[in-house]
């Protein structure tokens, strides 16, 4: 057989499409497809001027690539949503330099799901290790502290973690259908208080004369993709310095042309949805919807729960969705019916002082994490005989 071959790739573009497709699969989520990662490079976003290096890592056997790892070097901690502010000032008082660091995960986007990618038929598990041991020795030799495994997809954890790497607990919100059929199911798992604020709510936005309409597919184009950066920029830069802006105008331009099947737009108007006074930017794959990102030119009482929440819940329920991720941040989920959940970032580090006291610290603080977790899920609005949350 012929031997493997890892290689380094300082651009997507340098493993063909077809070739990462066949690996990702056309049912991963939206985040890992080529021509997601490929407009985030292309459009500037995502570029070693803005801190991001693309370093994907591939194994070849010959001319065919049989596993692919979406990796980068970063310069910064911005655009994570993991926050590891701990381990860089534990890395300062080691004397130690914390960045560059190696970091796995679609951009700027806290979705679970990253993997390595590997050819049906491999063996994921020695192909896992053989990976990170690439990783190891690239680390090592270029003086890279750390590498880090962010929002991982729970069945390739326990590879990963038999190669080596520590487990970091962090919680996400999740809302899951169960048996909805209706927005009126998704509002009798509340208890009384909690239906009528939602109701409220809602009453609030259609009394201001607004309606919300979800648009997806061929409803979309350039120039509504355009709009909706629009107010991604606006709102980042309501927020100043934590605006958190990452995504340039071209960025949306690129998903007109290969994903509008993907992106859901839900647009607040009084006439015409071309003509929003706000918008909410969602991705889909057919069973998860996420929200991604918002904005708006007025300011209307509970708009935003409704172009974030209440309208993305109700057109996943009509839909078949399964679960919606609303997105990092944000206590206010929790009484829209988003449940707390732990997920996992997975760590190497390559100073054995840091290593062994970081080691030591996780196990405690993930079991905090949990318990937190718990007394989260333990205050949620819904009826005493609504089912187990099944954590």
């Amino acid at each position: 057989m012929t031997p493997l071959s890892a290689r380094w790739h300082r651009s997507i573009r340098e493993i063909p499409e077809d070739h990462w497709s066949a690996l990702v699969g056309e049912q991963s989520i939206p985040f890992y497809r080529w021509s997601w990662l490929d407009a985030l490079e292309r459009s500037g976003s995502i570029v070693p001027d803005q801190g991001w290096q693309p370093f994907h890592l591939a194994l070849w056997r010959g001319d065919e690539p049989v596993a692919v790892a979406p990796l980068y070097l970063k310069g910064h901690s911005y655009g994570e949503f993991v926050f590891d502010q701990t381990f860089a000032r534990l890395a300062a008082d080691l004397g130690l330099r914390y960045y560059p660091k190696l970091l796995g995960m679609s951009p700027v986007s806290p979705v679970l799901g990253y993997r390595f990618h590997t050819r049906e038929g491999e063996d994921a598990a020695q192909l896992t290790a053989v990976m990170i041991r690439a990783i190891d020795a690239f680390c090592e030799q270029s003086g890279i502290l750390s590498c880090n495994f962010l929002y991982v997809d729970p069945e390739w954890r326990p590879l990963a973690e038999q190669a080596g790497c520590a487990p970091w607990l962090n919680q996400q919100s999740l809302w899951s259908r169960g048996e909805d059929q209706c927005f009126d199911d998704y509002l009798k798992g509340f208890n009384a208080n909690q239906r009528r604020n939602i109701k409220r709510e809602r009453k609030a936005v259609t009394q201001a004369g607004i309606t919300v309409t979800p648009l997806t597919g061929d409803q979309l184009d350039l120039e509504l993709l355009q709009t909706m950066h629009g107010f991604y920029e606006q709102h980042c830069a309501r927020w100043g310095p934590w605006g958190s802006k990452y995504l340039e105008k071209s960025f949306f331009e690129l998903l007109a042309e290969g994903q509008s099947d993907q992106v859901v737009l839900f647009s607040a108007h009084r006439g015409d949805p071309r003509e929003p006074v706000a918008m909410s930017m969602c991705v889909h794959d057919g069973q998860q919807l996420w929200g991604r990102y918002w904005g708006s030119e007025e300011e209307i009482d509970c708009l935003h729960f409704e172009v974030c929440y209440y309208a993305p819940i109700e057109w996943a329920i009509g839909h078949g969705i399964n679960s919606f991720d609303p997105g990092a941040g944000g206590s206010h989920k929790r009484r829209r019916g988003f449940v707390a959940r732990p997920h996992a970032s997975l760590h190497r580090w390559y100073q054995p002082q840091m290593d062994s006291l970081i080691r030591a610290w996780l196990p405690k603080v993930n079991g905090l994490m949990l318990e937190e977790i718990e007394a989260i899920n333990a205050e949620l609005p819904f009826k005493a005989d609504a089912p187990a949350l099944g954590l």
